[in-house]
């Protein structure tokens, strides 16, 4: 059997590039952003992308906004030509992929997206200045591409839910699609952060979906039972630093409560020297004293 050609997208490096390539991308268009070292998470947003939207732009920058001191960002796998493979497996039509100073033409902008009250909470606490850092570059991507339907994963579910306040409260025209978390068959979900971890630390960082799993199978007995199971969890995990685990109100993430039916629980830590982040839906609905 012949294997089917695989067109590679255009590339376009410069704003200028991207507007002319832009103009001449046909009916509806999905952007999917990344920071590349591109795996089969991403591979999944350009399929559902793909079925979204007519043209599918990638942008792939590594946005030092977003980076705090003594964090990963010189260190951050940059795999350009494995990237651009699978945006064209994917049917990608055009990536934009921008050097620090052609989207930042005058340093570190003086002005910035901020991401308010949730941007200070769980990540943001633990990660000052991150989410204001993902707003700037997401707006700034969004402007840049005007794309119809963008699309972000689950795993970063709260990344996600503060761009979607974002695009609301500041009449973005773009509808914010957000894809569930991809994992592996170990349970484990896709980060272009695993690779950092060894052997060991792999199997000590099942940890975080164990933990999930405990939380949402203590459902039925409201949402303290949740945060428990996953703390119990977690704290017999060796070698697992925990910053946080928390169950929010999945819609307005606030700490869930009593009357709360969809929540999300979310837990962060710390496998070695790489932190990761995890984080799954859990149905209050059925919990004793919620009315349906």
């Amino acid at each position: 059997m012949t294997e089917a050609v695989v067109s590679a997208p255009a590339v376009a490096r410069t704003r200028a590039e991207l507007a002319v390539l832009r103009a001449a991308l046909p009916g509806s268009v999905a952007v999917v952003m990344t920071m590349g070292a591109l795996h089969e998470g991403h591979a999944t947003l350009l399929t559902e992308a793909r079925g979204k939207a007519d043209s599918v732009i990638v942008t792939i920058f590594v946005n030092p906004l977003q980076f705090g001191p003594g964090e990963d960002y010189d260190r951050y796998p940059r795999t350009w030509d494995h990237d651009l493979q699978i945006c064209a497996r994917a049917g990608a039509a055009l990536v934009f992929a921008p050097a620090r100073d052609e989207l930042y033409p005058g340093g570190e902008p003086e002005v910035r997206a901020q991401a308010g009250p949730l941007g200070n909470r769980l990540e943001g606490e633990h990660r000052p200045g991150h989410f204001d850092g993902v707003l700037t570059v997401v707006l700034k991507l969004l402007h840049l591409t005007r794309p119809d339907i963008a699309l972000y994963g689950e795993k970063d579910a709260q990344q996600l839910a503060l761009i979607r306040h974002m695009v609301r409260d500041l009449d973005v025209p773009t509808t914010v699609v957000g894809v569930p978390t991809v994992r592996d068959a170990d349970g484990l979900a896709l980060s272009s952060r695993n690779r950092y971890l060894s052997e060991a630390e792999r199997e000590q960082a099942l940890g975080l979906p164990r933990a999930l799993a405990a939380g949402a199978a203590a459902a039925a007995d409201g949402p303290q039972a949740v945060v428990e199971a996953a703390r119990q969890v977690l704290a017999g995990e060796a070698g697992m630093d925990v910053d946080y685990v928390e169950l929010v109100d999945d819609d307005t993430w606030h700490p869930a409560g009593p009357q709360t039916r969809l929540a999300r629980l979310l837990v962060a830590g710390r496998v070695g020297t790489t932190r990761l982040i995890d984080n799954r839906e859990v149905d209050l609905g059925t919990h004793r004293g919620l009315k349906a």
